[in-house]
């Protein structure tokens, strides 16, 4: 608990800045909403046929997964707050809109019929008669829709529209459940919050309630407006970075630390950042040495010419009771040490990335060309479960271990892709559910081990050391043992576009300051 409260305290400036976020986002898009699905909820209970119509297409946009609509929304609406709002606004649509349907159709005929007989025209029935009764059902679904709304917002942050869902991701990839806490109870409560402010709304008589919610939605929509007033003045070079890029001491702390330079940041997911730099969103993102996109979108690596980065070989990393058990296994999976140096393993990424092709047809075909592909001669016996994190590099890796294990063990393998950043993956092999995963060893050392200042400056930037290290200490502290590495070592790089950084002169990260 003191640890958790000393988080917030050192990071409440930025905790303040996401929630502040995340209302913005929640609010104008749950304002957008009740716009357009009540007026929408009354037109349809007075054309009752189209009424299936409405609810149907609000209905299907509801099952449509949030990563999924996201990623539909980028090409169009492009990186930032408008793609967010638009998907949330989607979202919020069918509770709105069946409820305000099922609150107007549930007015009692005969109370219609008194209201005609009285003279009352057909908007002032639905004024002073239909609405006021049909209220409760219709703030029902408002208030569904705002607590739908702020749990899904925190996949904002993915998009580079900020939110909790920064902290939330953030303690994900860097495999600390105090920063996930630190977004998730934030979340949770601002829910409530805005849960029980409506349920306060709903029980103000009619008019009074009118001015409120008509005060409250001006009050924030401008205050939605102004947190991202900043935007437009700050000036800089723009850069796009993951959760764990940002978070992690050997990330962008790294870069500020040694080179002595700050950027106008941005959070996308990893898979965005390309997109984003390609497309002139940003100018610079913190990316991978060895993915394929970089010749796809013809970016330019930047010379990482003071040694920010530590080495990042890449290791089969297994559970120690599983090697144990099968050295079989072991000596399946050595088979790939030293074979994919960095050019290979980016040709690799290349022909997954770009070209199209499956994980599992690439890495057959690279298997043949080596001379170690063998037919699946698994028995139905043990299963191994394999697990990758969610890039492509991750997924062609575990296909090159399964496709070994299977043709040189009796031994059969499930795999699970994408399980999400270092955290999830790891705490999965400690605790038994995956008994292999490809791992590097920077990552090992700074996010899973994070020693002491002084022995990170004592291993240096070679690989051997770094390498001996988290092998000797992983097998101590986790029971968990590093196999050989494959041969590439897939460090972090500042990257730019080559047709900008060919403009302004960009070889090296230093030239950045100029």
């Amino acid at each position: 608990m003191n640890t958790f409260l000393e988080f917030l305290g050192d990071n409440r400036s930025k905790l303040l800045e996401q929630t502040l976020e995340h209302i913005g986002i929640t609010f104008l898009s749950l304002l957008l909403a009740i716009l357009i699905a009540v007026p929408a909820g009354i037109f349809i209970s007075r054309k009752q046929k189209m009424a299936p119509s409405f609810l149907g297409v609000a209905g299907v946009l509801q099952t449509i997964p949030s990563i999924a609509l996201l990623g539909f929304l980028l090409p169009i609406m492009g990186i930032g707050i408008k793609p967010a709002i638009f998907a949330l606004f989607l979202y919020a649509l069918l509770p709105i809109l069946r409820n305000t349907y099922t609150g107007i159709m549930g007015v009692e005929r005969s109370v219609l019929e008194a209201a005609t007989g009285m003279g009352m025209t057909r908007t002032q029935i639905l004024r002073r008669v239909e609405l006021p009764l049909a209220l409760p059902v219709i703030f029902a679904g408002i208030r569904t829709a705002t607590v739908i709304n702020v749990g899904i917002a925190t996949l904002a942050a993915y998009i580079g529209a900020g939110g909790l869902g920064e902290f939330i991701f953030g303690g994900i990839a860097l495999n600390n459940s105090i920063m996930i806490l630190a977004g998730a109870i934030p979340a949770a409560l601002l829910a409530i919050f805005f849960d029980q402010s409506l349920a306060f709304l709903q029980r103000l008589p009619g008019r009074r309630l009118a001015r409120s919610a008509g005060t409250l939605g001006i009050a924030m929509l401008l205050f939605s407006t102004a947190i991202r007033i900043p935007d437009f003045f700050t000036s800089g070079l723009r850069a796009g970075f993951d959760t764990e890029f940002l978070g992690r001491a050997d990330g962008y702390p790294a870069i500020r630390e040694t080179y002595n330079i700050s950027f106008n940041t941005s959070t996308l997911s990893s898979p965005l950042m390309y997109r984003a730099v390609r497309d002139g969103y940003v100018d610079l993102i913190g990316g991978y040495s060895t993915d394929g996109r970089v010749r796809a979108y013809k970016l330019r690596v930047l010379e990482d010419n003071k040694g920010a980065f530590p080495p990042y070989y890449c290791a089969p990393l297994v559970n120690a009771q599983t090697a144990k058990q099968h050295p079989e296994v072991t000596e399946a999976l050595n088979l790939l040490a030293g074979r994919l140096p960095d050019s290979v393993m980016t040709s690799l990424n290349y022909q997954v990335d770009y070209e199209k092709k499956s994980p599992d047809e690439v890495a057959r075909a690279f298997l043949e060309r080596e001379g170690l592909w063998r037919p699946d001669r698994a028995q139905g016996g043990e299963t191994l479960v394999l697990a990758s994190k969610i890039f492509t590099e991750q997924y062609i890796l575990t296909a090159l271990f399964s496709a070994l294990i299977n043709g040189y063990t009796d031994l059969d393998t499930e795999r699970k892709n994408g399980l999400g950043g270092t955290k999830i993956c790891f705490d999965a092999l400690r605790t038994g559910e995956v008994d292999i995963y490809p791992e590097y060893t920077g990552t090992g050392l700074m996010v899973i081990l994070q020693p002491e200042q002084s022995v990170i400056d004592s291993l240096g930037r070679a690989a051997d050391p770094v390498y001996r290290y988290v092998d000797e200490a992983f097998a101590k502290k986790y029971k968990a043992e590093w196999l050989q590495p494959l041969g590439f070592n897939n460090t972090y790089a500042l990257m730019a576009r080559e047709e900008q950084a060919a403009d302004r002169g960009w070889t090296t990260i230093s030239d950045l300051k100029e």
